[in-house]
């Protein structure tokens, strides 16, 4: 799912850019797929990571209304509408307790050793001297290793120091060596970046960086449906010091740019804004939602593979390198492309995760295992996906690609899934927020400050504090520890008076047909639990985080215990300040696009010895409308006009 970005595209009038996203036994035969095409990928230039201090607070000269007319583009407006949730439908569960305190004082299980402010919404605006577009929502990525921790988000990173230092922040365009986002002294746009992630690996003492790129014209911002995935590795083990090598992988698979022709569909009607300079690539396919993993042979990347300008999925994609090769800054790499189209009985795989393990605790078995887990309730895992699916299901599917040491030779992979019966999971609705000030919105409700802000009045006020995107079901981290696989998605749930968002978790022994260790549910009576990321010890001790919002609680960054046996309270890493206030929470600001006030993405969690990383996104501040008229809207430095969220980064010692 890629984000929202809010600018000028082009002309004197302002527009917004959509780009963005109880039986437990097997019942299914493992299916096999093919071994994949193979081809070869020359790195594009060398990068380094060089933070920069931030531009200027443009404050209240951000943007004008009404968002109409301009060459703004949509470039993918898939996904499941969660206002056609089947929340009558959704399982009944028993909810878990919350910790006392917050923090260092949480009287929980698990002890927090740190926990501070990573990357917000302020610092993603102003990088790069404020050449960017307001973005929403940030997509998190967190890796740690060597006492570094890096978070890369859209579309900026930065990295502590073994000391605890932060470093400062770098936008994502910059460090891959592209024109600025949004060169506003020029009204130049440059390519649109998207979905990182990030990924440290002890074996190899390298660092690992990815994104999916989206080629613009740029005059206008219009998609030219060129887009591929950028994959940066480090050539030491200290990320602020080191060359990064980028290697860049065509996704586009219309027979184009050494790409596959995938059969993706061409240009419909152009929806609500039709662009001023056509695409390149009519029939190009986008490489959405990448993630990546790892085991001891190779890198992974994972992609969700719609038509770009059509309304059509073809199906996840899994992008395998040899680890080695990457470790060595080769000049040359091959990468093995493989297509899950019609693997799951017909139907395409979806948001396949593919896993990540701590130092060491890889599968060996069958010339290397790397293990994906992938869910199937979604629109985009029935038929084409354009039409609406079940929104509901009972089934995991556990992905094993095999022989991944043939990776360092001549490659023979072999990818093959089998279908576990899980708990019911459903797809949420939106999560209410407890009420506070939002003086984004009462901005807009007032004609007089919405004109003296944006030019005109908002013609869609009142506007009303937003429930926040809750995802939909798809598969969150994966990692692989202490011999089991183990993942968690978001669903529905019947905890209380009304349905909520939940979240079903999974431990898995993925060895032959595979079968369910553990699984259960994850609820919080009258508030919404969202976005988990998992990462588990080499022993099997865990953490979960997600967000935490609901009538109680603004957007709060919280988490619990996870092995074997099951879950621990909820703790709360960090309390939300106020409610989530961003441009996408409101009609006047999203229109003529489908309103989808925007969450998440995902978060992130990563192992550090006995400790775990965690990052999840909530607000870490608030303020009154007359602060913020009074403030430019900055509230003292700490939001922007557009957007208020926060990310919060924090250390749990397991206790292992």
């Amino acid at each position: 799912m890629t984000y929202r970005r809010f600018g000028i595209p082009s002309g004197a009038l302002a527009a917004l850019i959509f780009a963005a996203t109880v039986a437990i036994a097997p019942t299914v035969a493992a299916s096999t797929g093919s071994g994949g095409v193979t081809r070869q990928v020359g790195a594009v230039g060398s990068t380094s990571f060089k933070p920069q201090s931030e531009g200027a607070d443009t404050g209240l000269q951000e943007i004008g209304l009404p968002a109409t007319g301009g060459n703004a583009s949509s470039h993918n407006q898939h996904g499941v509408n969660r206002s056609r949730s089947i929340e009558h439908t959704a399982p009944r569960v028993n909810t878990a307790p919350i910790a006392a305190g917050v923090g260092v004082s949480s009287q929980g299980p698990l002890s927090v050793v740190a926990s501070f402010d990573g990357l917000n919404h302020r610092q993603q605006r102003l990088a790069n001297g404020g050449n960017q577009f307001s973005l929403e929502p940030p997509d998190q990525g967190l890796c740690v290793g060597n006492g570094f921790k890096m978070e890369v988000i859209n579309d900026v990173m930065t990295i502590w120091r073994p000391d605890g230092t932060a470093t400062g922040v770098e936008d994502l365009n910059t460090f891959l060596g592209y024109p600025a986002q949004f060169d506003r002294t020029n009204f130049i746009i440059g390519p649109e970046v998207t979905d990182p992630s990030c990924y440290y690996d002890a074996a190899t003492n390298r660092w690992f960086a990815d994104v999916l790129t989206l080629e613009v014209f740029p005059a206008t911002g219009d998609f030219t449906g060129q887009n591929h995935l950028d994959l940066a590795v480090s050539n030491g083990g200290d990320p602020t010091t080191a060359t990064w090598t980028v290697y860049r992988v065509e996704v586009q698979d219309d027979g184009n740019l050494g790409t596959p022709d995938h059969g993706c569909t061409g240009i419909p009607p152009f929806g609500v804004i039709p662009p001023t300079f056509p695409p390149t690539y009519t029939d190009a396919c986008i490489g959405d939602y990448p993630h990546l993993g790892a085991d001891a042979n190779g890198i992974y990347l994972t992609t969700n593979e719609y038509s770009f300008f059509g309304n059509d999925f073809h199906g996840a994609q899994i992008y395998a390198f040899s680890k080695a090769a990457l470790a060595a800054n080769a000049a040359t790499v091959a990468v093995t492309q493989l297509d899950t189209h019609g693997m799951d009985a017909g139907n395409s795989g979806f948001t396949i995760w593919p896993a990540t393990s701590p130092a060491g605790q890889s599968s060996s078995a069958n010339g290397g295992t790397e293990y994906f887990l992938s869910s199937n309730a979604a629109d985009e895992a029935h038929g084409n996906g354009a039409s609406v699916g079940p929104r509901r299901s009972n089934q995991l599917l556990v992905w094993s690609l095999t022989h991944t040491s043939t990776l360092d030779a001549t490659v023979n992979l072999s990818l093959s899934h089998s279908t576990l019966t899980v708990g019911l999971y459903v797809v949420p609705a939106f999560s209410e927020q407890k009420v506070g000030s939002t003086p984004l919105i009462a901005c807009l409700n007032k004609h007089a400050c919405a004109t003296s802000i944006f030019g005109a009045r908002d013609p869609f006020a009142p506007e009303h504090e937003a429930a926040i995107d809750s995802n939909d079901t798809r598969m969150q981290q994966v990692v692989f520890a202490n011999g089991r696989l183990w993942g968690a998605l978001d669903t529905a749930v019947n905890s209380s008076a009304n349905t909520r968002a939940g979240i079903e978790w999974f431990v898995v022994n993925p060895v032959g047909a595979g079968s369910i260790v553990k699984r259960g549910y994850l609820a919080v009576s009258q508030n919404n639990v969202t976005y988990p990321a998992i990462a588990v010890t080499s022993n099997g001790k865990g953490v979960m985080a997600f967000t935490l919002v609901g009538r109680d609680f603004y957007p709060s960054a919280a988490f619990v215990s996870i092995d074997a046996n099951g879950v621990g309270p909820v703790q709360v890493a960090a309390m939300g300040l106020g409610p989530d206030d961003g441009f996408t929470g409101t009609v006047g600001l999203t229109a003529p696009f489908p309103f989808r006030p925007r969450w998440g993405d995902y978060g992130a969690a990563a192992v550090e010895g006995t400790h775990i990383w965690i990052g999840s996104e909530y607000i870490g501040q608030t303020c009154t409308l007359r602060t913020f008229i009074a403030t430019a809207a900055s509230c003292g430095g700490t939001r922007t006009l557009l957007g208020n969220w926060d990310t919060r980064i924090t250390e749990v010692n397991t206790g292992s």
